[in-house]
């Protein structure tokens, strides 16, 4: 038995017998019990705490991009609002396992642990605040002002700078889900406030102008400064929507919703539609939007349509009132990318079960099976096991496609064996890698020898903490 002092915390971690990175010196802080669910759990927290440690200072929660755990050193690159989201996530990923868990009868580790999460989830949001900024956005349907989140962090909250290009429509979407999952985990209000606000500038994106035959040329470009149509600034609003449909079924509650008039096909109209039908049409929309234009013939997604005319943003004069003009692109541009059809494999998920249209089913499994396929290269690295391209940002792309997996998994249960390969790389890393509470960048090749060339990214390790704990939910209801 070896005692590990932290603090004033004891931690009992009983050594394995073979040679590990345990037994160099490198075991976790937390307890390594035999359940998969709660081992899962415990190694998600390890790796969050620490990366917590090692990526943010100060009392604003700078991020920094990256930390080398052999050298303790971290960048002074800071990250974008998307890296900064990515610990959103892990923490909203591990208080769902932690109330998964009490709901299934063992509340020991949300007693222990949630009430802190929770804490930590709001000082993330309070301080997410120095990447947002404010500046007046002329649509396909009005001109307003917005307060959104730009690209790079600001000096002061509400002082970063988001005109044109500073900010892009997919960073909203993701922070949009973890806002609706942390109000889900904790009931604060705010939280769906800021939610829903958000999608309110996410679907004033959507280009709602006709074509000549009346029909919406549909899709939301990669920004207000963007004419491009992206896999990634349609297909992650589609289960957020589908959530707020949910959290609005049997209710009165009403929005606005702006539209063209399609006999003239000009005037820009308004009218009050329920919550409820307004955000499940959307949803819809979206989905049906993306699959049309960017489902490859191999099953999986492309990445943008492109060709574009106009090639950059320009404004219409209806009536006197300027507008957004409509975009046409003719061209499917790839690669193909995990997280592209990960997050229609949500989608489909929700969509089938907010619907119980048979069309999604078909589609999530499909996909499951086409993107397998793409993505897995058995035995490339290690024998027995799949490898997933990592080059670029594809580490956190491919947590995407796992939580497809793992929200597809009760209406597909082939996906199983796809869940399990993402179990089976994290779990080799963890048993062979693990080093001063991270995981290297390539799971299964292991670390750099050159201790400098060990640069971790922040929103890697965050993924893999999001990853162990979206596999313990996932043992405990499958």
């Amino acid at each position: 038995m070896r005692i590990i002092i932290i603090g004033s915390l004891f931690w009992f971690l009983t050594c394995a017998c073979g040679e590990t990175a345990a037994e160099n010196g490198n075991q976790g802080v937390f307890p390594q019990k035999e359940n998969l669910a709660v081992r899962n759990l415990t190694r998600a927290m390890e790796l969050a705490d620490r990366a917590f440690t090692a990526h943010f200072t100060g009392s604003g929660m700078t991020m920094a991009r990256y930390y080398n755990p052999y050298t303790n050193t971290r960048s002074n690159e800071v990250g974008s609002i998307w890296m900064y989201t990515s610990a959103i996530e892990a923490v909203n990923a591990i208080l769902h396992a932690l109330q998964t868990e009490k709901e299934q009868g063992d509340g020991s580790l949300y007693n222990e642990h949630f009430d802190r999460y929770a804490e930590q989830l709001g000082e993330l949001y309070e301080n997410a605040d120095y990447y947002l900024g404010t500046f007046t956005l002329t649509s396909y349907t009005q001109t307003k002002e917005w307060t959104v989140y730009g690209v790079n962090r600001g000096a002061s909250k509400g002082g970063a700078q988001v005109d044109g290009v500073e900010n892009v429509y997919d960073d909203q979407m993701w922070l949009i889900r973890e806002l609706l999952e942390s109000y889900k985990l904790t009931g604060e209000e705010r939280y769906l406030e800021k939610a829903e606000y958000l999608t309110g500038y996410v679907l004033d994106g959507w280009d709602c102008t006709l074509d000549t035959h009346g029909n919406e040329i549909g899709g939301i470009p990669w920004g207000p400064g963007y004419v491009t149509k992206h896999s990634c600034s349609n297909g992650p609003i589609v289960s957020p929507l589908v959530w707020l449909h949910e959290l609005y079924k049997g209710k009165n509650d009403e929005v606005t919703h702006r539209y063209i008039d399609p006999e003239d096909r000009k005037t820009r109209r308004t009218v009050q539609r329920k919550k409820s039908e307004y955000y499940l049409t959307f949803a819809g929309k979206i989905y049906g939007w993306q699959k049309q234009y960017l489902l490859r013939a191999d099953g999986v997604y492309d990445d943008m349509m492109g060709g574009c005319t106009p090639g950059s943003p320009e404004l219409e004069t209806i009536n006197g009132v300027a507008y957004r003009k409509g975009i046409t692109c003719r061209d499917r541009v790839g690669p193909a990318i995990t997280y592209n059809s990960g997050t229609m494999l949500s989608g489909a998920a929700d969509l089938y079960r907010a619907t119980g249209n048979g069309k999604y089913l078909t589609d999530g499994s499909e996909l499951s099976d086409a993107s397998f396929s793409y993505f897995a290269k058995r035995d490339a690295n290690v024998e027995g096991y799949y490898t997933y391209n990592i080059n670029g940002f594809n580490n956190w792309f491919n947590g995407v496609l796992m939580r497809g997996y793992v929200d597809f998994c009760l209406s597909y249960p082939k996906v199983e064996n796809y869940i399990d390969s993402f179990q089976k790389n994290l779990d080799y890393a963890y048993d062979h890698f693990f080093y001063n509470g991270f995981l290297p960048t390539n799971l299964l090749a292991g670390w750099n020898q050159n201790n400098n060339n060990n640069n971790t990214e922040g929103m890697f390790n965050f993924a893999f903490a999001a990853e162990y704990a979206v596999l313990s939910r996932y043992e405990l209801t499958k």
